[in-house]
Parts: structure tokens; C-alpha cells; sequence
């Protein structure tokens, strides 16, 4: 029984765990810290490789009509503010769990949406996107 255990926690110790997946898991989450906490939507250029595709439910967008996207839900929330609770890394994919937080414009109303997105990494750059979250919830409708 000790030899077993002792079998394992070498093993543990000697099997390196998928190569990048820590800088992939923050390059994900510079989405958020960069280009909607701070709006430094130039960033974007670094993070996102050229061909970049978000799948979307009903269609897959681009980078240009992705960023477009971004900046509008900055523009409509100025003071917009997401927080990553959770993530988990598996190979050259990426989950980030994430929290945004903004008062709806001319009220006073706080708005707060949990939702989920996958990224693919490739060659340090994300490459492809699936998202979920209540855009309704977030408007307000």
C-alpha cells in the first residue's frame, strides 16, 4: 500500500501538466481585465489572433464585429466591471465563469450577469469563442 502511494505521488510529481495552460488561462482573462474592465480595446490586437471566430448560437462573427460588440456593451455601461469566479484549463482550451456589473444608464438599477466562455488558444493568441450569457437579463427586458 506504500509503495503504491508513494508510486502516485511520484507520478504526480513528474507529470507536467498541459504546457501553457497557466498563460493560456490568463490570456483569457485579459479579455476581461483589459478590454472591458479598463476599455483598452487596442489590446485586442495581441490577445485575439487575425482569424478569430466567435460562434455565436445562430451565427459565427469575426474579430471586427466582435470588438464592435464589446465596445457597445462598454458604451451602454460605462461603468461596467467583470470578475472571474472560476476557470479551468484543459489542453488549448480555456473556461473562464465570469460576473459582470454595471448600473443600468439613467437609473440607478444595478445590473449583474453570470455567464461562461470558451476559448480556444492558438499560438498564444485566442482563436475561437463560445459564449453564454442573459443578454435580456442585461438590458433590462
Amino acid at each position: 500500500m506504500k509503495l503504491a502511494i508513494a508510486a502516485a505521488v511520484f507520478c504526480a510529481s513528474v507529470v507536467p501538466a498541459f504546457a501553457g495552460t497557466g498563460e493560456n488561462v490568463a490570456l483569457a482573462k485579459r479579455v476581461f481585465t483589459e478590454i472591458y474592465n479598463k476599455h483598452n480595446f487596442a489590446m485586442a490586437a495581441t490577445i485575439y489572433a487575425p482569424d478569430f471566430v466567435n460562434h455565436g448560437l445562430s451565427r459565427d462573427i469575426g474579430l471586427a464585429e466582435d470588438q464592435a460588440a464589446a465596445k457597445a456593451w462598454c458604451d451602454m455601461f460605462p461603468d461596467l466591471h467583470v470578475d472571474v469566479v472560476q476557470q479551468v484549463a484543459d489542453g488549448d482550451l480555456v473556461t473562464l465563469m465570469w460576473v459582470a456589473e454595471a448600473t443600468k444608464p439613467g437609473t440607478a438599477e444595478h445590473v449583474k450577469v453570470r455567464g461562461i466562455t470558451i476559448w480556444r488558444v492558438a499560438d498564444g493568441r485566442l482563436a475561437e469563442e463560445w459564449s453564454e450569457f442573459d443578454a435580456r437579463k442585461a438590458l433590462g427586458s
